[in-house]
């Protein structure tokens, strides 16, 4: 059975589960092993109900003692088994096994696979709601040596173990089906794992693609396309350019984090952050090696003017920012109290939020909160959720004069609210900027850059001009 999607211009029909695992099964050159962890085999299930499944599946198997497990695939840091190091261990170890003992002489037009998951589903006391690493590792031409891999990591939303199971088992069938029939087209592939599956059952909130077939695949800009399609709301990239999972970098840290359009980022942004994050480290039972300091795009500042997301723009941004050694958040969440709530699941730490203090002008925009019942108290009791603190840069405006905390101006409704969280410590002035820099702006700088004037290395961090040019960053052609 097919569904059929009406679109704006066209028809597109979706195979249902059972044609695509029959598909794949009664493609005689499709074969491999299947290896699920902590939440039953519901993806293999899918391959032996469907029919057939003796021409495709090898193997099929479930290590859930733990002991079995390690015996199979080796001990874990800190007995954690839900993590991608596991899930890489088991494409591994399951590859090579079916390597060794499947004769390439009986064997010869084989395209071999590893499909494997670990998972954890919603507990008991419904506490954790359950997440989990999935992935295959295969071949799309039996003599290839190097296999391709796609490795992604799930958060459940459903609140029952069973439908978590049942979704787990689509999403693992729409992997296998996409990576053989849709690997040259990774972003549609993207959006394939969706089938039968709502937004609101799963979260996909990490992905990587490696190997000879997707030697071109930019696996930040496949991060964007989680964003893009609604799978997540929040992505994340290491200093080395990498996507990585945000719960890795988060999990019980204090964190400091920066938002800003960084189109480019200047020295102003750079000052922003050292003045702050000296003034972080103050904080009481705030330590340095367990804070964690983010850079933080939000998708509506990724926007072009007609509405779409710049792709190469963003990938300009997020490059010069990992070059200086940062980790890059881009996320969904145009106001701040969200990215607090979402800091909040990883972490119970202490945070800060470092802004100019012209972002502070629309946190006390009312308009933002109007969607929620409790209003601007609801989004404020959100924001300033327990140790929470921003730390506020000074505003050169055009008469020469600063804008800070003292003097700023906001509606008279919430003047009396203002008041309450910068007496009681929550909102703080940056003292010791540098007043040389003030009048940098980085909309200034990217006009410069992108007309030619010249005078703009001398507004930019140390090293990042040579970036821009060598790169053709944000229009820069060669004058």
């Amino acid at each position: 059975m097919e569904i059929t999607l009406k679109g704006d211009a066209k028809m597109e029909s979706i195979p249902s589960l059972k044609d695509k695992a029959l598909r794949i099964n009664l493609n005689e050159n499709i074969y491999g092993t299947f290896a699920e962890i902590g939440a039953g085999q519901e993806t293999v299930r899918q391959f032996f109900r469907a029919g057939g499944a003796s021409g495709t599946i090898a193997k099929a198997m479930s290590a859930y003692d733990k002991a079995f497990s390690d015996a199979i695939y080796g001990t874990e840091k800190e007995n954690r088994y839900v993590t991608e190091d596991r899930l890489k261990k088991m494409l591994s170890h399951e590859v090579r096994l079916i390597e060794n003992r499947l004769s390439r002489d009986e064997y010869p037009n084989k395209m071999f696979f590893s499909y494997a998951n670990t998972v954890a589903t919603i507990d008991f006391a419904k506490r954790f709601k359950g997440h989990g690493w999935v992935g295959i590792r295969y071949q799309i031409d039996s003599e290839q040596e190097e296999y391709n891999e796609i490795t992604l990591h799930i958060r459940f939303k459903e609140t029952d173990a069973r439908l978590q199971q049942e979704t787990l088992g689509k999403l693992g069938t729409n992997l296998i089906y996409g990576a053989y029939y849709k690997y040259n087209q990774p972003k549609k592939l993207l959006r394939y794992l969706y089938d039968h599956i709502d937004k609101d059952q799963l979260e996909i909130d990490t992905i990587n693609f490696s190997g000879p077939d997707f030697k071109d695949v930019d696996n930040r800009l496949m991060s964007l396309q989680l964003l893009k399609n609604g799978m997540t709301d929040a992505v994340m990239f290491a200093p080395d350019g990498n996507n990585v999972l945000p719960a890795r970098v988060l999990y019980k840290k204090n964190i400091l984090a920066f938002r800003g359009s960084f189109r480019p980022v200047t020295k102003v942004n750079m000052d922003m952050y050292e003045r702050s994050y000296d003034m972080f480290l103050k904080e009481n039972k705030v330590l340095k090696e367990k804070t964690q300091v983010i850079f933080e795009i939000t998708l509506s500042n990724l926007r072009a003017s007609g509405g779409e997301i710049d792709e190469q723009d963003f990938m300009d941004r997020a490059r010069l920012l990992c070059s200086l050694g940062q980790t890059v958040l881009i996320s969904n969440f145009q106001e701040y109290y969200k990215l607090v709530e979402y800091f909040n699941l990883y972490t119970k730490k202490r945070m800060g939020l470092a802004m100019g203090i012209n972002n502070l002008i629309d946190v006390f925009d009312e308009k933002y909160y109007r969607h929620l019942s409790g209003g601007v108290l609801e989004a404020f009791g959100k924001l300033f959720y327990k140790d929470m603190k921003v730390y506020l840069y000074p505003m050169l405006n055009e008469n020469n004069t600063l804008t800070t905390s003292d003097n700023l101006k906001v509606h008279p409704r919430m003047k009396e609210l203002y008041k309450y969280f910068k007496y009681n410590g929550k909102m703080v002035d940056i003292t010791n900027y540098d007043p040389e820099i003030l009048d940098i702006f980085s909309r200034k700088v990217f006009k410069m850059i992108s007309t030619g004037e010249p005078g703009w290395e001398e507004m930019i961090p140390e090293g990042v001009s040579e970036l821009i040019k060598d790169q053709k960053l944000f229009g820069y052609e060669v004058q």
